[in-house]
């Protein structure tokens, strides 16, 4: 990719970004050529232009049709990137009727965010804004270290603040509060009482998300917390999803913190129970986080409002 560095802009035709774009998602030549209102031929002589130019099959033909070359499928998350921005960059200015307008949103949320606030944010888009797209992607841990740059290619994200998301030119807004409570399985016999002590909670097994292969990081936010508490369990269970932690406290001696929206969504429907977290765990306050290119923006100042009273709502 090293061979692309010296291009410019000027010397590319730009709109073979959009038909790069159909063409790795329909991986079909025909198929594209629908989605973007053009003739087959004329998406067959850009395919050759853009295999010339990546030096590379992009699609290649399989048995079953095309799949998409190993190059292919690393451009493929970077062209929708550019082509939201892009796309996001000339609405800029104009006047906003979510009535009527197309637009599509990109917003990055955690599976816990999705819970809590996403029948409510669907309900309200489909009322205010029918013919509006949302692309909703799932927040990962690693997302952090690379906040200031992602954000300009978003139209924004749902997070609790920490100290690597305060960055020039990024913006945020408070959406809800929620609070840490342990959850257990109402069948444990290690836990009779209707607290948890420290000491107990040290000597349990436990479930938790976003842990490295080893060791013990204090980044994830679950994580911060047992660090303040001052304890460092043994983790029995690791995975990559909010959801998915009373799951596998659910029919074990296992415990786990969890936010209460979520614990109390779920614990009756799992045979859990919801206790309070010993010692003084810090508030979760999750708030909305854009890029200051986007705050005069009609578009995006209307999404800033539509969430915010989705919030007030809960």
């Amino acid at each position: 990719m090293a061979r692309h560095s010296s291009v410019h802009l000027a010397n590319l035709d730009l709109n073979l970004l959009v038909t790069l774009r159909e063409l790795l998602r329909e991986r079909n030549v025909t198929r594209a050529a629908a989605k973007l209102g053009v003739t087959q031929p004329a998406v067959s002589a850009s395919l050759a232009r853009l295999r010339r130019h990546f030096r590379d099959e992009l699609l290649a033909r399989t048995r079953n049709g095309y799949t998409l070359t190993a190059l292919a499928t690393q451009l493929a998350d970077q062209v929708e990137k550019v082509c939201d921005a892009a796309e996001r960059l000339f609405a800029t200015g104009h006047d906003f009727d979510p009535g009527v307008s197309q637009r599509e949103f990109t917003l990055f949320m955690a599976d816990y965010t999705i819970e809590v606030l996403a029948a409510r944010l669907s309900t309200r888009l489909a009322e205010q804004a029918p013919d509006v797209h949302l692309h909703v992607r799932l927040v990962r841990e690693a997302f952090a270290s690379h906040v200031a740059g992602t954000i300009r290619l978003i139209d924004g994200m749902v997070a609790p603040p920490v100290n690597r998301f305060e960055v020039p030119d990024v913006r945020s807004v408070e959406l809800f509060t929620d609070r840490w409570v342990c959850v257990v399985d109402a069948a444990n016999p290690h836990v009779k009482d209707d607290e948890l002590t420290l000491d107990q909670l040290t000597g349990m097994p436990w479930v938790a998300p976003f842990q490295p292969d080893r060791g013990f990081t204090p980044a994830a936010p679950m994580s911060r917390q047992l660090v303040l508490l001052g304890i460092q369990p043994p983790i029995q269970v690791r995975v990559e999803s909010y959801q998915a932690v009373p799951h596998f406290v659910a029919g074990t001696d296992r415990v786990a913190l969890l936010q209460e929206r979520l614990a109390t969504r779920v614990a009756g429907r799992l045979g859990l129970r919801v206790l309070p977290c010993p010692g003084e765990p810090e508030p979760i306050v999750e708030r909305f986080w854009w890029h200051a290119d986007y705050d005069d923006d009609p578009a995006h100042r209307w999404l800033r409002q539509v969430l915010t009273e989705v919030a007030v709502d809960l």
